[in-house]
């Protein structure tokens, strides 16, 4: 949320960077167990392991599969293909569109699976992004919303990205936090946003906000001025996540920076990591912040990949933490220029998710104070310094947090 002059991993004392290399096999003479889907297909997708039981579950073009833990096809579910246009918006199912439609295949977007409820999330590309909930056990579908706007999820790109933690509760209907790349299309698809996952897989309140009225609702947008400053702007998900009292998404988002000693501004990508309260209906905790990390002098400033975990009794020695906290494990690679690039020269680096929450907190109180810049010009349009005075534009997310307390 604020624009720090030094990459996150400065400022983590325990955070560590091993340069990736070429691996020998552990064990060289083992047979390897495969699975082999339709050519047809393409590539898988998704995958996620039912924790309880080892079922994996492959999210691929038009197909879901259930494996066993040896791979084994248990049971197989179509998605599509189906008669689609990706220009149809509303999706022709709600509204007639007069767009050519053509047999379309469906790219799975997300798999998530709901444990409360004993069912599997599958969103895809089709119809500007429909989800399925499908039964565990058979993948037989409980239901499939479509009738309201809300009801589009993940977009048609089938490179864009879409992430979701699901948040539980024992007395009351769960959350589903989603965040979507927009692939342009901001009017239609908030960037993040949480909404209602209820307990009948058919009500009519499946993924509506969990707050909306006339100023205010559970869903961030980006705005239509960010595209004049960088027409192509979006907010690629690579990872999410839930710990303590917030949820949290790692992104990679273009922004335009001025290098040293240059008076013009060039785009480049920025890593950064996002953190909402879960109980915080209106987003006004929203705060993100760059991360990355250096070694030798070498900066790993793109995101590729993420996983929440604890560490080891080894590991969690060297970083002097206990086992039960939280550590994050990420993969970066080096550049700024372009929003992928080749594995060959990347870093993994761990954090621990308690001194992030530190440091946010530190910075929070700075803020609060009025030092330092909001770091959320695509939000805000343009920088804007921090103020001990906070405003309550009700149209927009500012530094109040419902659960900071809390921290």
């Amino acid at each position: 949320m604020w624009k720090w002059t030094c990459l996150v991993s400065h400022l983590l004392l325990s955070t560590t960077v091993s340069p990736l290399g070429r691996q020998q096999p552990l064990h060289p003479k083992r047979p390897f167990i495969t699975f082999t889907g339709d050519q047809a297909e393409g590539n898988f997708n998704h995958l996620v392991v039912d924790e309880r039981t080892g079922h994996i579950y492959l999210g691929a073009v038009n197909r879901i599969y259930k494996l066993s833990s040896d791979l084994k096809v248990l049971v197989t579910h179509q998605t599509g293909p189906d008669e689609d246009n990706p220009k149809c918006y509303p999706p022709r199912i709600v509204q007639t569109c007069n767009e050519p439609l053509t047999p379309t295949n469906n790219i799975n977007k997300m798999l998530l699976i709901d444990y409360k409820e004993n069912r599997l999330i599958a969103c895809g590309s089709l119809y500007q992004g429909i989800c399925k909930l499908l039964r565990l056990d058979d993948l037989f579908k409980l239901g499939e919303p479509f009738h309201k706007k809300e009801h589009y999820l993940s977009g048609v790109n089938e490179s864009g990205s879409v992430f979701g933690v699901i948040v539980s509760y024992s007395n009351m209907d769960d959350k589903l936090f989603i965040a979507t790349a927009v692939d342009g299309k901001p009017e239609y698809f908030p960037t993040i946003s949480s909404r209602k996952l209820t307990k009948n897989s058919e009500a009519d309140g499946m993924f509506a906000y969990v707050f909306h009225d006339e100023f205010v609702a559970s869903m961030i947008k980006i705005p239509s001025d960010t595209f004049t400053i960088i027409p192509d702007f979006d907010i690629y998900y690579i990872y999410g996540f839930s710990s303590g009292n917030f949820v949290y998404f790692l992104t990679l988002q273009p922004e335009m920076i001025s290098p040293p000693g240059s008076t013009t501004k060039e785009q480049v990508y920025t890593s950064k990591l996002v953190r909402l309260c879960k109980e915080d209906t209106a987003f006004n905790s929203y705060v993100e912040v760059p991360i990355g990390c250096e070694k030798n002098g070498v900066e790993y400033r793109l995101l590729q990949a993420a996983y929440l975990s604890k560490a080891g009794a080894i590991l969690a020695r060297s970083l002097g933490v206990g086992p039960e906290d939280d550590i994050l494990f990420t993969v970066f690679s080096k550049g700024q220029k372009r929003k992928m690039k080749s594995l060959d020269e990347s870093a993994l680096c761990i954090f621990v998710l308690k001194k992030i929450n530190d440091r946010i907190k530190d910075r929070l109180q700075s803020c609060y104070r009025g030092e330092g810049t909001l770091d959320l010009a695509w939000l805000k349009v343009k920088d804007i310094p921090c103020s001990s005075a906070v405003s309550e534009d009700p149209k927009h997310p500012n530094l109040a947090s419902s659960c900071a307390h809390r921290l």
